[in-house]
């Protein structure tokens, strides 16, 4: 069998909905457990509609509510005829009656607790999974409407709660699985999740892509599928580098390192179930479901790569230099230098050292003041702001012939101030001027992903 995963993006109208449930007629045969988010901007309009009751601005709060019923109530007049329409009505008019008690309550109280958010929260999801099932059952289609608080387990960490796998599994083989062996397709919310008593909770960013992993895992699934609105993973972002292409396959290890530099199309700890369980992950886009995609598969043994896998960027950033003399062959003294930054709170990703100096890169926000006073008789610190790393990413790249000269050759005139390799040996950064940062990420990517071999060879002097 297979999870579906859909984001909200495509659950957006009814047009897209109906696409949806093609697809999930496509994948009969392989028996979809299906999962959804809540349509697009829901889960906002549901923060504000609580925030709003919190201030004791209870007509702010009620039209909120009625943004976020009006979508799914207007998709299920044009999908739906009676008697499924009829049952779509009452089961939404539950759920809105359920919210205002909660809102008005709210509103009276002016007490607004994490678990009452999460209460609240939750409704985009179920609100989806409702409109969703009843037009499967209406396209004649065995459908079982499950509440994922039945056996997504979680801690009472309200908002960003964890999910407890080794209780899961047996709740999910419980409730889940017998559906699917009868012939059932599932469909069940992502995100939402509930304690051991019974509170509702929610599981943070990504929490639907973590529901379907999960379940994935639990049910010992042949694949997790995440369709949303991109043809996959890319290699570098689109909106730097609009030729950007869809990358066939990655590593988990690979994805995450591309999360850690800002790619949003996937958190990789929201996946570690699957991964865990060695079941192939899949990005696809749900409007285009034969178009490419991506695959990040843990059964294939990691290989290195002899170019980059994708690109990434962040920025703004700052470099911070510190020199002395007295780092020379001194026991102890990177661990002096960097307490600094830990009293600080200062967090630090790409690291250079040298005999008598170190270079990092820090946050633009970070305290630079106090920290410059702190290494006062330790350093002297020359700070450059306003620059940016660009990465290329992929398996054993220090492995890969003639790598760095391609890169260094690319960049062609701008010329990086500080150039690693990972730790990982999965990451070469390059520490550049933040307004050359479009320029050295689209130069990177015509070199190692748009330039034929006949143009490289003219490339060369």
């Amino acid at each position: 069998m297979i999870v579906m995963k859909f984001g909200g993006s495509s659950l957006a109208d009814a047009a897209r909905l109906q696409k949806v449930a093609d697809l999930v007629v496509r994948h009969l045969p392989q028996h979809p457990c299906v999962v959804l988010s809540a349509l697009g901007k829901t889960t906002d309009a549901l923060f504000a509609a609580a925030d709003a009751a919190q201030k004791g601005r209870i007509d702010q709060a009620l039209a909120a509510v009625a943004t976020v019923f009006q979508r799914p109530s207007d998709a299920a007049e044009q999908l739906l005829t009676d008697p499924h329409l009829l049952q779509c009505r009452r089961a939404l008019a539950e759920l809105h009656d359920e919210l205002l008690v909660l809102l008005r309550s709210i509103a009276l109280m002016r007490e607004l607790s994490p678990r009452t958010r999460d209460t609240i929260v939750a409704h985009g999801e179920r609100i989806a999974t409702v409109l969703f099932a009843t037009y499967l059952q209406q396209r004649g289609l065995p459908v079982a409407l499950l509440d994922a608080r039945q056996f997504v387990r979680t801690d009472d960490h309200f908002g960003a709660a964890n999910p407890q796998r080794q209780a899961m599994a047996p709740l999910i083989e419980r409730h889940v699985a017998p559906h699917l062996r009868a012939g059932r397709v599932v469909v069940t919310q992502g995100y939402v999740g509930a304690t051991a008593d019974g509170a509702t909770t929610t599981l943070g960013r990504g929490g639907s892509d973590w529901s379907a992993a999960l379940l994935g895992e639990a049910l010992r699934a042949g694949e997790v599928q995440i369709w949303t609105d991109v043809e996959g993973v890319l290699t570098a972002d689109p909106r730097v580098v609009p030729d950007a292409q869809p990358i066939p396959t990655l590593s988990p290890a690979e994805a995450a390192e591309l999360a850690a530099f800002g790619a949003k199309v996937l958190h990789p700890a929201t996946i570690q179930p699957a991964v865990d369980a060695r079941i192939p992950v899949t990005v696809r886009h749900t409007l285009r479901p034969d178009a490419a995609f991506t695959t990040i598969d843990p059964r294939r043994p990691t290989a290195p790569r002899q170019a980059f896998a994708a690109l990434a960027c962040r920025g703004p950033v700052t470099v911070l230099t510190m020199t002395s003399t007295r780092m020379l062959n001194a026991a102890g003294y990177l661990a002096k230098l960097f307490a600094a930054f830990g009293e600080l709170g200062i967090s630090v990703d790409l690291v250079v050292t040298a005999e008598v100096a170190v270079a990092c890169t820090v946050e633009p926000d970070a305290p630079l003041e106090r920290l410059v006073q702190a290494l006062d008789g330790l350093a002297r610190v020359e700070i450059a702001e306003h620059r940016a790393i660009v990465c290329g990413i992929g398996e054993g790249l220090r492995g890969g012939k003639g790598l760095l000269e391609r890169a260094c050759r690319a960049l062609g005139p701008i010329r990086p101030e500080l150039v690693a390799f990972g730790g990982n040996d999965r990451n070469l950064s390059f520490v550049v001027r933040e307004a050359e940062m479009a320029t050295a990420m689209r130069a990177l990517h015509h070199e190692f992903f748009a330039a034929t071999p006949t143009e490289l060879a003219q490339e060369v002097p």
